[in-house]
Order: C-alpha cells, then sequence, then structure tokens
C-alpha cells in the first residue's frame, strides 16, 4: 500500500504521520529535561536579582538589566511550554506554574496569553481568526494598512519590538479588567506583586536616574528578544482560506529555522515551528528529533515544508512588512 492510500485509510494524512510519530515514542514526557531547564532559568533570575542587589547604585545595573533580558524572555518561553502541557500532563500543575513563571515572575498575564495563543495554534495566520496576525501597530495584510507606521513598518520593525514587552503587560491587565482571564483575583495579585516589587526594587537600590535606565534597557531588550523569537515562525507565510486540512493548516503557514543547538536554546525550540504547530504538546527536546521525520512526510505527499536560517526568516518577513506598506508609499498616504 502506498503512503497515500495509507493515510487514508487511518482517515487522514495527519493521522498516518501521527501514528508514525507515537511509534517512534515522541510524545513521551521528559521530566529530567524540564527539572534542568526550569532549575537553571530559576537559578539564572534568583543570580539576575542577587546581583542587582550586590552591585547597588552603579551603573554596571545596566549589564544585570540586559541579562534579565534574557532571563525573563527565556522564562516566557518555559511558560509557553507550560501551556502547551508539555511539562506536566494535567492542567492543574501546568497552570499553578505557569501562575508563578508568567504573572509573577516577569509580570504577564499567563491566562491572557494562553487564550491568545489557543486562538492562535487553532488558526495559524488567518486573517479574522488569528489574534497574531489581527489588526495593530504592526500590520500583515493590505486591508488593514493605514497610517504612517503602516506605511513604513518593515523599518520600523526592529525599534517597535522593544516595545512588545510594555505591550503585553497593559494587554494582560486589559484583560483582567474585562473579564477575558478566567481567575482575575489571583491573576491580578500576582501581577500586582510582580509590578510592586520590581518597582519596590529599583527606586530602592538605584537613583531615579538610574532606575529609569535600568528600566528601558532591560524592558526593551526582553520585548526585543521576545519578538525576534516570535517572528521568524509565521510571518511572511501564507494565509489559509479556511480549506484546509489540519495538516496543510498548520504546515504551509510555518516555518522552521535552522541553525543547531544555539538556535534551539535561543528560540526554545520555537524553530521546530511547524512540529511544535502539528503536536504542541510535544516536549521541546523531542521537536528536533521529529524534524527530519515530519519533513520526510511532507515530501512522500507532496506539501511544502519551508525551512530556512534566522536571517533569512526575519528578511523573508521584513520584504512581507514592505510589500504590505507599498499601497500607501505609492499613494503617498500620509
Amino acid at each position: 500500500m502506498t503512503t497515500t492510500a495509507a493515510s487514508r485509510a487511518t482517515g487522514s494524512d495527519f493521522a498516518e504521520l501521527s501514528r508514525r510519530i507515537n511509534a517512534a515514542g515522541l510524545l513521551r514526557r521528559r521530566p529530567a529535561y524540564y527539572a534542568l531547564r526550569l532549575s537553571c532559568v530559576a537559578l539564572a533570575l534568583i543570580a539576575g536579582w542577587t546581583a542587582f542587589f550586590v552591585i547597588g547604585s552603579s551603573w554596571w545595573t545596566l549589564a544585570v538589566a540586559a541579562f534579565l533580558a534574557v532571563v525573563f524572555a527565556q522564562t516566557a518561553l518555559v511558560a509557553h511550554d507550560l501551556a502547551h502541557r508539555q511539562v506536566f500532563r494535567t492542567n492543574k500543575p501546568s497552570a499553578r506554574a505557569g501562575l508563578i513563571a508568567g504573572n509573577l515572575a516577569i509580570g504577564m498575564s499567563y491566562g491572557y496569553w494562553m487564550d491568545k495563543h489557543t486562538k492562535h495554534h487553532a488558526n495559524p495566520n488567518h486573517d479574522d481568526l488569528d489574534p497574531d496576525v489581527g489588526p495593530g501597530v504592526l500590520v500583515w495584510n493590505e486591508e488593514n494598512a493605514h497610517g504612517f507606521v503602516a506605511k513604513y513598518q518593515a523599518y520600523l520593525f526592529f525599534p517597535l519590538l522593544t516595545l512588545l514587552g510594555l505591550s503585553l503587560k497593559k494587554d494582560s491587565v486589559k484583560a483582567l479588567l474585562n473579564g477575558t482571564v478566567k481567575r482575575p483575583a489571583l491573576e491580578g495579585a500576582l501581577l500586582g506583586a510582580h509590578l510592586i516589587g520590581y518597582v519596590a526594587a529599583l527606586l530602592l537600590v538605584l537613583s531615579p536616574v538610574q532606575a529609569l535606565a535600568f528600566f528601558a534597557v532591560h524592558q526593551a531588550l526582553f520585548g526585543l528578544y521576545l519578538g525576534l523569537t516570535f517572528a521568524p515562525n509565521h510571518k511572511g507565510m501564507p494565509h489559509p482560506d479556511g480549506t484546509e486540512d489540519f495538516l496543510r493548516k498548520q504546515v504551509l503557514t510555518s516555518r522552521n529555522v535552522r541553525g543547531g543547538r544555539f538556535v534551539d536554546v535561543a528560540l526554545g525550540g520555537l524553530n521546530y515551528q511547524i512540529e511544535h504547530h502539528l503536536f504542541p504538546a510535544m516536549p521541546t527536546p523531542n521537536l528536533r528529533r521529529a524534524q527530519p521525520l515530519v519533513q520526510r512526510y511532507c515530501a512522500e505527499i507532496g506539501v511544502p515544508y519551508e525551512i530556512t536560517s534566522l536571517t533569512d526568516s526575519y528578511a523573508q518577513a521584513l520584504r512581507h512588512l514592505h510589500e504590505v506598506g507599498a499601497p500607501l508609499r505609492a499613494r503617498n498616504v500620509p
């Protein structure tokens, strides 16, 4: 029986792929990996704030701000894995750890982000259903392109990413106030504890000017790193029309990024975006092993599989942003 015939016999192309993934044991939990990863991120967070207090009122704390920006982004990536139940099998421990990592550690609502990200996974790159490509500061389709920022958004892309961390915090508070989050009291208390602790640390240890500089460097680099982590995944890829089956909807709208172990760690495994979208609960270290299996299967059934370098993924996203703004520049819209 041919591969296509076999997949039809099991119900769909994805069913056959899922069978192969399960046979390879790639959906099994990796408790040792996550115990090590969560411990490393927690220790880095403790080390960063310890260095902040030890160094005290000094401009050297700006180096600590840069370090903590990286650690905050890595904490956000841990929260991402928790939301997908890659770490724990059930929702309760996943949610508890996610609230600690998201709300308390970095000041971003776990419930808000989980709701937003779930919608993205269900309909990646869909103009109406994916909140990640909906109208915002950056726009990803010509219908939503208006104003100066959209006109030159390719040039403004990296500077605007520095505001991403603050934007997510603002949206977190908005989600608490409009009832989008299931446990607003708990999430609000944890966000409040983070905010009070963060502001108190800066004002008690640093001079006002140093505190402002620390805040600017920390939040800007955090937003930039977080944006650079998610930007390569879907930006500039096709937008679905709703007729695709699950496998094609996920594969055709996603791109993988090659680059070895360093890129794996830096992007938290999201460089295997195709595999992650097909199997969201797959533990991060298994994505590398699943990648060649998924790529071969896509070749068998004739589904295009996008994989490129990190720099080229950014170039593709920038080209797409530039093209979206082209009609505005052609009409010289202010």
